[in-house]
């Protein structure tokens, strides 16, 4: 009999993981915690790398689709201090090699890549168990149940799958992270839509960030290095969009009013949150009939663009191992998780590294001398 595949969690890894094996003739069944495809904001734009983000698609037959998606402009780079002093300004002609798309586009561009019915939607994850006869069981917070034969965990930092194989629990970065956006802003907000510029920004000084894309919707963050119970003890109600921007304001005082017009006039859709990594290494003896993809094997910070990168080309490569061993489910994993342990840990330590380049005492120094060691221009700061 061909084994039953469930894929917890329909975020990138997830949707690639299930199309790649549909394009093998294997079937599998994607959970989803999400009412429906339009139930909340996918984010802003990825950088999707050759090697790994782009290796997905082409290995899903939709990378000629991701090209037409693309925003070109978006590879454009400005890093700059708070007092608004520019240190690089890099432009989207030859920079290549790692093409901008809006994440919602490209869960649309996977969904619609899917069988009908292939994700099921609504379903959370309460608990999973494996059975006395070796098979999962999964229990969703709607009382559903299902067994499946084979168990992905592609449902991020959080995962309820991830205990099955190991005991490591996220902990905190050192970063707290407010989400800001600011729609519509050529039209609305000229003069910070060509402050932050198509591309991506970096505001650096002092351990703190103002960044994030550029375009037509800005999506951006107000970023600082803090305690983990910072957001709790900082006395704001970061739910009321007055009150958080207020904060923020007084946390970029010093900061140059071009920047912090960014906080002013963003839209009321503000999030606050932590950021949290998985240990550099995070690795799990094999578990027959069970693995993990993406921030649920290996979460990191953002901060050198490597997540959702690392997720795509870990459900490719679990994908291709698939149809490759057949029923030899156990022979599929193994190799999968050779692969994947050793190339995760690399990404891992880059985007580790990234975080400590942009949050410092003297940034955006560290930032800049990383760019010019790669051959980026580079202003003087004199």
């Amino acid at each position: 009999m061909t084994p039953s595949i469930a894929v917890v969690g329909g975020g990138p890894a997830g949707l690639v993981l299930a199309r790649i094996l549909q394009q093998h003739g294997i079937a599998s069944t994607v959970h989803e915690l999400d009412a429906s495809a339009a139930a909340r904001r996918q984010g802003g734009l990825l950088d999707l790398h050759v090697e790994s983000g782009q290796l997905a698609l082409r290995e899903a037959g939709l990378h000629e689709r991701f090209l037409r998606l693309v925003r070109p402009q978006a590879e454009a780079m400005r890093v700059m201090d708070k007092a608004g002093t520019v240190f690089l300004d890099q432009g989207a002609e030859g920079n290549g090699g790692r093409p901008e798309i809006d994440r919602g586009d490209l869960r649309t561009l996977l969904l619609e890549s899917l069988d009908p019915g292939r994700v099921v939607w609504g379903r959370k994850l309460r608990e999973a168990r494996r059975r006395d006869d070796g098979r999962y069981e999964l229990a969703f917070a709607d009382g559903s149940r299902e067994a499946t034969d084979v168990l992905v965990g592609a449902d991020g930092a959080w995962s309820r799958v991830r205990p099955l194989l190991s005991d490591a629990i996220p902990a905190y970065a050192g970063i707290s992270y407010v989400e800001l956006h600011l729609p519509d802003a050529p039209a609305t907000v000229p003069a910070s839509a060509a402050l932050v510029g198509t591309g991506s920004l970096f505001a650096l000084s002092d351990n703190k960030n103002i960044g994030g894309h550029g375009g037509r919707d800005l999506h951006l963050g107000a970023m600082l290095r803090t305690p983990e119970d910072w957001l709790d003890t900082r006395g704001v109600d970061w739910s009321d969009p007055d009150a958080t921007r207020t904060a923020l304001l007084t946390e970029f005082a010093d900061w140059s009013p071009t920047l912090t017009d960014l906080i002013r006039h963003c839209d009321d859709e503000i999030t606050a949150h932590r950021i949290y990594a998985l240990p550099i290494g995070h690795a799990w003896p094999r578990v027959p009939g069970v693995t993990l993809v993406g921030d649920a094997a290996h979460l990191m910070s953002p901060f050198a663009g490597e997540g959702a990168n690392a997720a795509m080309r870990d459900a490719c490569e679990l994908a291709l191992a698939l149809a490759e061993h057949g029923d030899d489910v156990e022979a599929a994993l193994g190799q999968y998780e050779a692969a994947m342990f050793p190339r995760a840990a690399e990404a891992a330590r880059q985007s580790a590294r990234g975080l400590d380049l942009c949050f410092a005492d003297d940034s955006p120094r560290g930032l800049v001398e990383f760019f010019s060691g790669m051959g980026v221009p580079v202003a003087s700061a004199g």
